[in-house]
């Protein structure tokens, strides 16, 4: 078996096992195509090529946990830069109207602490980041259509519970 080959066969495997270990699509197709290096590299050193997917997935693994490691010893800054950026800047901001959104947002919360995490994210993703539909259903990898109906049926229910806090 050439090294394309294997390349093609075992890809989905591999892509799958850093994905788990990873949980961010690019960053795993990143581990992918390093752990196929790394492969390449040694690819002299594997005795046995039924055992290929094994050794891939071993490789993979290794280089996601390599690679999860280092981020999290890169993520010590304290501060994004646009804040650093920001810092001695006179704030134009109403304090009132932040601490209004701030109850407004516990509120939503604490009415959708049952809601399922799908209803959650697709309301957070809408309402909070302001995405459109069709930008949440690629994101999600869903059809524009579910994304609207599920928005709408998470929208109608939370607007139900608050019709119920408001009234009472």
């Amino acid at each position: 078996m050439d090294f394309t080959t294997l390349y093609k066969v075992h890809y989905d495997r591999v892509f799958y096992v850093s994905f788990a270990v990873i949980r961010d699509r690019q960053l795993a197709e990143d581990n992918v195509q390093e752990t196929f290096i790394k492969a390449y590299k040694k690819w002299d050193s594997l005795e046995d090529i039924e055992k290929a997917g094994a050794w891939l997935c071993i490789i993979a693994t290794r280089t996601a946990i390599d690679f999860v490691r280092r981020e999290r010893k890169n993520k010590g800054c304290p501060m994004e830069l646009d804040v650093l950026d920001s810092l001695g800047k006179e704030a134009g901001h109403n304090v009132l109207a932040e601490v209004e959104a701030k109850l407004l947002k516990d509120l939503l919360d604490e009415k959708m602490k049952d809601f399922s995490k799908e209803d959650k994210k697709l309301i957070v993703l809408k309402m909070e980041k302001g995405l459109k539909e069709r930008e949440i259903a690629k994101a999600l990898e869903l059809n524009p259509a579910t994304v609207k109906s599920k928005i709408h049926r998470a929208r109608r229910k939370l607007k139900e519970r608050m019709a119920v806090e408001l009234s009472a």
